[in-house]
């Protein structure tokens, strides 16, 4: 099997972040109640590009938005998917 390169683009991911909640209907503020934050300084960050969430916040965050965090992360490089039989194989040898 082949290497997989793979790299997070940042603002494409805030900009995506952005859309969905204006989809959704969300407001930043709601996104805070939701996280718990005292102050939104965090998803301004998000939805500008100049950070990501923790992989606790995108799950938070695929959750409040109905949708997988591949749909919401956009990912640059060569990026496979695997079968579900195909990953059982790679992880769950004997």
């Amino acid at each position: 099997m082949e290497p997989m390169y793979l790299s997070i683009r940042q603002k494409e991911t805030g900009k995506q972040i952005k859309k969905l909640l204006l989809e959704k209907g969300y407001t930043v503020k709601d996104v805070q109640s939701v996280m718990g934050f005292e102050n939104p300084q965090a998803i301004y960050k998000w939805i500008s590009g100049k950070s990501l969430p923790s992989l606790d916040n995108f799950i938070i965050l695929s959750r409040l938005l109905h949708t997988s965090m591949e749909d919401i992360l956009v990912i640059d490089g060569d990026v496979v998917r695997l079968g579900a039989s195909w990953t059982r194989r790679l992880f769950w040898r004997r």
